[in-house]
């Protein structure tokens, strides 16, 4: 397992640092359901087999939202990846008018 406490904080969105066992053991889930992520299009790894995937460290953000709208709010994958697809727009619209 890869330790994210020595990869500095500006390259942890930048570098694909996660395996698909690292990313299931720091979130506390199964590997079918970060697959249906992938699937779905929540999470986008780098690698195109399974054993090469990489996750970069803002995926560990994205599972954690799934996972509270999963739980507090009953939300399938698909309202999921709509929920983040809006919350990602609405961030770069901030950012284009300077907030």
């Amino acid at each position: 397992m890869h330790d994210l406490t020595r990869v500095p904080a500006d390259n942890l969105d930048e570098t694909p640092v996660l395996t698909l066992g690292d990313l299931c053991r720091t979130c506390t889930v199964h590997a079918e359901w970060v697959i249906e992520l992938v699937d779905e299009g929540v999470i986008v790894p780098h690698g195109r087999q399974r054993e090469q995937w990489r996750f970069y460290g803002a995926t560990l953000h994205r599972v954690r939202v799934v996972q509270r709208l999963q739980r507090d709010l009953g939300v399938n994958l698909a309202g999921a990846a709509l929920a983040l697809e809006l919350m990602d727009e609405v961030a770069r619209l901030r950012r284009l008018a300077g907030e």
